[in-house]
């Protein structure tokens, strides 16, 4: 485990997956991240890449063509290198290897790099692309904050307040995780969207063409908030399991297969396109 913290906020992230497994406000002293209870759902924070969301059979099709590739594609279940390790700043990698390579056919490097700033921590994904030809890939968060906060109140006491006031549709998701093409409005009450038990019966909230670039989580019954903000990500997903106690707020690259006959991945929807030798870099950030 590494640790980095500063006068507002003590991290700790895991070398697998280069996962977040603790957000811990100092003064209040609430941990903000769910801790991971493997009897309800057995993950902190993870990130995803080369792939958000489902592959119709878990395929990836690429030139003709297919590599099984599971949900949310390998890094989350892969082990990062530390490249870096500072007070305040982790840097993790991960390399093209012979198994990535079988999953997916492009070489290149990908980084987590987390950094303190102040009372927010910047999270940034960072693809290299190694190869001598163009890299598809899409690439996303899935941090799970604790709701309620500190143990403070029930879960119906927290609300979302979005950015903006806006009109948002969400994209349902059949069984096996793919979109239906078929769309439900969400009704915001002014720009905020109670949290409650049943809200995530049919799966993730999923907005393909979100306005609003910040979410902060917020109680009826405390000043303390929670805030994910995303300037470069143009999707977003909220999800909690039914009856747990947090909720993830998601910002997507890319997102999953429409229940459909699979495309090659250079031809998927909202897919992030990346030339020899060139550099992405998206960060999104959590503050308190």
């Amino acid at each position: 485990m590494t640790t980095i913290e500063n006068e507002y906020l003590k991290v700790i992230i895991s070398s697998q997956g280069a996962q977040l497994t603790s957000i811990y406000n100092k003064a209040a002293q609430i941990e903000h991240l769910w801790q991971a209870d493997a009897q309800v759902w057995p993950w902190h924070a993870p990130n995803l890449f080369p792939v958000v969301g489902g592959l119709v059979d878990n395929q990836l099709h690429v030139n003709s063509k297919q590599y099984a590739l599971a949900r949310h594609g390998f890094a989350r279940q892969s082990t990062f290198r530390l490249v870096e390790a500072i007070s305040t700043r982790a840097d993790f990698s991960l390399s093209y290897s012979e198994t990535t390579l079988a999953a997916y056919p492009y070489k290149f490097i990908f980084h987590v790099i987390y950094d303190l700033l102040d009372n927010a921590l910047r999270i940034t994904y960072k693809v290299i692309n190694s190869d001598t030809q163009t890299i598809y890939f899409s690439v996303g968060g899935h941090p799970a904050f604790n709701v309620p906060m500190g143990n403070q109140g029930q879960y119906e006491d927290y609300y979302l307040e979005f950015e903006l006031t806006e009109k948002l549709e969400k994209h349902l998701l059949s069984a096996e995780g793919y979109f239906t093409g078929q769309t439900l409005p969400v009704v915001l009450q002014g720009n905020q969207l109670p949290l409650t038990q049943g809200l995530f019966k049919d799966d993730a909230l999923v907005f393909k063409n979100i306005q609003s670039k910040q979410i902060t989580i917020k109680s009826k019954l405390h000043e303390h908030t929670l805030s994910v903000e995303y300037p470069h990500y143009k999707h977003l997903g909220i999800w909690a399991k039914p009856d747990a106690n947090f909720v993830c707020i998601e910002p997507w690259l890319g997102y999953a297969d429409d229940a459909t006959p699979a495309t090659d991945i250079s031809q998927k929807p909202a897919i992030q396109k990346l030339e020899p030798g060139h550099v992405f870099e998206a960060p999104y950030y959590i503050s308190i």
